[in-house]
């Protein structure tokens, strides 16, 4: 006997909307209300919604897919990151489907829902903290699912990521390796990545007697910001001989700043950076950074996350380790004689 098709007429009486807003919700959910999306997403996963040969939107879906979440399409450091997710999924024939929730939990809600209305086979995520809500939807999802870039505790989740707050008291290590004494910390979002290399900082610097000074905007981070920051650390620290960014885009912005007010990097002022992007390469003087290994942060969460599928999933946690990367930024570059 051959199955019965379920049609979108059926979800939508299940889910108490009309059909009009299931359609809607599987062509554009960002544009159905948070709780309607949730409704909707639960009686997809709980009825088995399979794809349907007479609605294109919904065909795709037989291609088995992995969701990712990341928090914004504008912060360069996630590039690496999908680029290590795509190389397994490709290989391994998954498309990925990739949204940004704009460091907001709310919008991370959403897209969690949306993502699950697609039938993905897995998730991939990069925070490890999450809203009630948010946790609700993905302990029922009933798929595997990876946290990346931090440290996470539970057990049920694939985790790769690093140690901010070792990574951070690192950073500020190196700025008193250097002599410095007078150091601030530039955040950015506030969020739990910027908040552990902060409390990593604040340690070191705790621990070598010194005051910590914390600045940050609760903002995306760039360049100009970067710049804008410096000012106010200027500002706020007499005598300031150290920076240390919670990104690369940040330490750039400093860097100009310094450069454009005179101010002798690393002979008066010393920078770190962190994630080691490209950009701080080519700059002048050469920047220093932690380097984060996102490549292979995602291509290893995605292995993982495929061999769960494939019930052949044994692995859980692996914490990989971040590492200094040389700048001129950090000490004067030394001059053979």
């Amino acid at each position: 006997m051959k199955k019965q098709r379920i049609t979108l007429h059926d979800i939508a009486t299940l889910a108490g909307v009309t059909k009009m807003t299931v359609s809607r919700y599987l062509r554009t959910p960002e544009k159905v209300k948070a709780d309607t999306a949730a409704r909707i997403a639960s009686v997809i996963e709980e009825i088995g919604f399979e794809p349907d040969a007479e609605n294109p939107q919904i065909t795709s879906q037989a291609i088995p897919r992995i969701g990712v979440l990341i928090p914004s399409f504008n912060n360069q450091i996630f590039s690496e990151l999908l680029a290590g997710i795509e190389t397994v999924a490709e290989a391994e024939g998954y498309q990925t489907l990739v949204v940004s929730y704009d460091y907001s939990l709310q919008k991370e809600e959403e897209q969690i829902a949306a993502l699950l209305a697609f039938n993905v086979k897995a998730l991939i995520l990069t925070d490890i903290a999450h809203s009630l809500r948010a946790e609700k939807y993905l302990q029922a999802a009933k798929i595997p699912i990876a946290e990346v870039m931090g440290v996470a505790t539970r057990s049920n989740r694939i985790n790769v990521g690093f140690d901010n707050i070792k990574a951070g008291s690192a950073a500020a290590g190196y700025l008193l390796d250097a002599g410095r004494k007078h150091i601030v910390y530039l955040g950015s979002m506030s969020d739990l990545r910027d908040q552990q290399r902060y409390q990593g900082y604040c340690a070191t610097l705790e621990e070598a007697g010194l005051t910590p000074t914390h600045i940050t905007p609760k903002r995306v981070s760039s360049i100009e910001m970067g710049a804008a920051m410096m000012q106010d650390a200027l500002k706020s620290v007499p005598n300031l001989d150290g920076i240390f960014c919670t990104n690369d885009d940040l330490a750039i912005g400093v860097l100009r700043a310094c450069q454009s007010a005179n101010i002798d990097v690393p002979e008066q002022i010393s920078i770190i950076g962190f994630h080691g992007l490209e950009i701080g390469q080519i700059t002048t003087p050469r920047l220093a950074s932690i380097k984060t290994p996102r490549y292979q942060m995602g291509k290893r969460a995605t292995e993982l996350l495929i061999q769960s599928i494939r019930g052949e999933g044994m692995v859980f946690q692996e914490i990989v380790e971040t590492s200094l990367l040389p700048g001129d930024t950090l000490t004067r570059k030394k001059t053979s004689y």
